[in-house]
């Protein structure tokens, strides 16, 4: 099966999306559909053999619609700079952008006018004071007829297409709801002008509609205009880190340095970097010293040092030196092509939250249409009854219309994918990277967080950290003994003993008859004294502060010179910087917190004090981390994952939600949904307090988006209107329905201002 990201065109609303997951995903061959109509794209996971792009095209083409090929949309916009397709699909979005503002400009002042006048009309009918409008109504209605006809078949053209399309292949959308709606208000006017015998000879009202077609295709017409603005305002994370990468780079070739696109770098180049310039791939330095301004990557203000055989990331600035640097990762490969991808699958799936969305658009647009219908039925038949077949049919067209408009489930569909757009790119500003949009609201919900020790709450690698010595000998004497006879071992605990060494700048003297023993230590001669760097012993047991530093789930070195002891090296995976603060944090967020680890009881247990954690599971196996996820969400708990190695990628997987460190390995951030830039745990809070106001901004957004059609489709078709005497006019409803869209969207854009700070 193959799985690809086509661009939608032809997309007006929420039951637009509905209507082209269903149709495709009744095709052969195709296995699933995920239609996003926020970003208008359609993820499709398909067999190539039995369907192809074309013939979806052809099923879906004659319905207004047409899938476009952009599976290698973000990477060709990383590759091709100014140039890509990226750019030229907003480019269309924008000159789309253009139009639709262009026929605002125009229709929405008549709107307003004709809105203005219609007020003026119903004040004047209860405030004499007021005069009419001084226009005779004949003179009115032929200017209105003209107006509306140019408005509805010019700047409503699409709404009209919508009818077609409904009483061809009758699927229904917000278009067509507009477009009936205007339709049947505007043919009736025009049959009242144009035929006044027919009006005459069937006792029909003399009002004419034509003020409801223009002012609620004017008012629909801004608010398809202030949502298409505001959804490309939504794809600003995904555009501004496009905008931090390099446009070209400057290769050697043929012992010449050029300038060249970036798309044209290959792995192996060798590329220059002048200062205040940015790099323009990943590569290693091969050549020179600078500092690197990372903060588009680490969020670190202070700029890395960079030597021969670092690491480079393309889109940092270099601040100082000239660096010669070899291309390693070019194009869909590098670390800011991965994090655009990252972030743009993440914004083009949906939250299990919007099948509720998906479902109730899917029906909505039919239900819509039955209660217009009925309501037209019951004025005709019952409210003749009571008020008058003249009044009864007027009040019949402005229910019908006004159902029909008030309806249109624009917000209903924005209501998720809004909010999950602007959330996720809310947290890549933040350093958090959301993989998808289910990874959010698993989020959100969750209870517990559980982290590995190693390279999470720690940083993974063994220091020294405490030095003892005895018999005259001080500390540094400790640390020049051991680590002179140290330096030519590989294991972990000898190199970090003289990265010691190192930083307290001891010098170090050549052993002689350096020996290692397996599983012990090592030995040699210094001086022509015999020298051992071993484990303690059961004979260690009594020698000063030995068992006190194992208590603390410290690893011992014993120092002895000639077979007397001279002093003690205690080394341990030191906590990283803010470890406690992370855990505090999320206590201030009622998290449990909980550390899992293959260490020992009494190391762990003594890691876990110290930065504060709630509950620890020791000695675990790597391939028992996954059961023991499984076992507190047997508890009932909701589990984050936090981790960042391979053996990670279990519990992980297992947990509600994985968390992985963007400095642990790439299998522990493929499991994850989601990964922390620069292994800062503190965002493990903010990335919790984002998912929780993002789903909370879903659930206002779903809320007034039924609240408008709740309240408005009955006022519409004139329930209240023999109790109360309150009726909604076609005009109104148009407002409402255009308000209720762009208060959804604006309410989702207020997750741009909102903190992620915890408290």
């Amino acid at each position: 099966m193959d799985v690809h990201i086509y661009k939608i065109k032809g997309m007006h609303c929420a039951s637009c999306a509905v209507i082209i997951g269903k149709h495709i995903e009744k095709l052969p061959g195709v296995k699933n559909i995920d239609v996003n109509f926020a970003l208008e794209t359609a993820k499709i996971d398909f067999d190539a053999s039995k369907i192809s792009l074309d013939k979806m095209n052809e099923e879906i083409g004659k319905l207004g619609y047409i899938f476009e090929d952009s599976d290698t949309f973000y990477d060709m916009k990383i590759d091709h700079g100014h140039n890509d397709r990226g750019l030229m699909e907003k480019d269309e979005k924008i000159r789309e952008l253009k139009k639709t503002k262009r026929k605002v400009q125009i229709v929405f002042p008549f709107a307003l006018i004709i809105f203005g006048m219609m007020i003026w009309d119903i004040i004047s009918e209860y405030i004499s004071q007021i005069g009419r409008i001084p226009i005779s109504l004949p003179l009115q209605n032929v200017i209105l007829l003209i107006l509306s006809t140019v408005v509805l078949f010019w700047a409503g053209r699409p709404f009209i297409e919508g009818v077609g399309r409904f009483l061809r292949y009758r699927v229904a959308n917000m278009d067509t709801l507009i477009g009936i709606g205007t339709l049947v208000a505007y043919t009736y006017s025009a049959m009242v002008v144009l035929f006044p015998w027919i009006r005459e000879y069937l006792s029909l009202p003399e009002y004419v509609y034509f003020d409801v077609v223009i002012v609620v295709i004017g008012f629909v017409l801004l608010g398809k205009y202030l949502e298409a603005r505001s959804k490309i305002r939504t794809g600003e994370a995904i555009e501004k880190l496009l905008n931090l990468q390099a446009k070209t780079a400057l290769v050697i070739r043929d012992n010449k340095e050029i300038e060249i696109q970036i798309s044209e770098v290959v792995i192996g180049d060798i590329f220059v970097v002048r200062p205040g310039t940015k790099i323009p791939v990943d590569g290693v330095v091969m050549e020179g010293k600078s500092s690197v301004d990372e903060s588009m990557l680490t969020g670190e203000p202070i700029p890395a040092d960079k030597t021969i055989n670092d690491q480079v990331v393309g889109a940092t600035i270099n601040k100082q030196g000239i660096l010669k640097c070899k291309a390693t990762r070019v194009g869909s490969d590098t670390v800011l092509s991965q994090i655009v991808k990252m972030v743009g699958d993440a914004q083009a799936s949906k939250a299990p939250i919007q099948a509720l969305a998906d479902k109730v658009s899917g029906i909505f647009v039919p239900v819509v249409l039955g209660i217009s219908f009925l309501s037209l039925l019951l004025w005709f038949t019952v409210g003749t009854q009571f008020i008058g077949f003249s009044e009864a049919v007027s009040f019949g067209l402005m229910s019908f219309v006004g159902v029909l408009v008030i309806a249109c489930p624009c917000a209903l569909g924005l209501a998720t994918p809004t909010a999950i757009i602007v959330g996720i790119g809310k947290g890549a500003e933040n350093g958090i990277l959301v993989k998808g949009a289910e990874s959010l609201e698993e989020l959100s919900h969750v209870d517990t967080i559980v982290f590995d020790k190693t390279g999470t709450i720690t940083e993974g690698f063994p220091k020294v950290t405490d030095v003892v010595g005895y018999r005259n000998f001080n500390e540094k004497d400790v640390l020049q003994i051991a680590g002179s006879v140290e330096y030519h071992s590989e294991h972990p605990l000898a190199r970090a003993i003289i990265e010691e060494t190192k930083k307290k700048n001891i010098s170090l003297l050549e052993p002689k008859n350096f020996e290692s023993m397996e599983g012990m230590g090592v030995q040699g001669e210094l001086d022509g004294k015999q020298v051992i760097v071993r484990k303690p012993n059961q004979e260690d047991q009594n020698i000063s502060r030995l068992s006190e530093l194992q208590n603390e789930g410290k690893t011992v070195v014993v120092v002895s010179v000639d077979k007397e002891v001279v002093g003690l090296v205690a080394l341990s995976d030191t906590l990283k910087e803010h470890a406690k603060e992370s855990i505090a944090l999320l206590h201030g967020v009622g998290m449990k917190t909980v550390m899992i680890t293959g260490d020992n009881k009494k190391s762990a247990a003594y890691i876990a004090h110290r930065v504060g954690i709630d509950e620890v599971i020791s000695e675990v196996m790597p391939n028992e981390k996954a059961q023991k996820i499984k076992e507190l969400q047997g508890r009932g708990r909701k589990v984050a994952m936090v981790g960042d190695g391979i053996n990670d990628a279990p519990a992980l997987t297992q947990a509600n939600v994985g968390i992985a460190m963007a400095t642990g390995t790439d299998i522990a951030i493929e499991a994850a949904g989601i990964t922390l830039l620069k292994g800062d745990i503190r965002k493990v809070s903010q990335a919790y307090i984002l998912a929780r106001r993002t789903m909370r901004t879903i659930k206002q957004n779903l809320f007034w988006a039924f609240f408008y059609n709740i309240i408005g489709i009955p006022l519409a078709a004139g329930a209240f209107y023999p109790l109360f005497g309150i009726f909604l006019s076609p005009m109104f409803a148009g407002i409402a329905m255009a308000f209720s869209s762009v208060s959804v969207v604006g309410n989702s854009l207020r997750l741009k201002t909102k903190k992620i700070l915890a408290p």
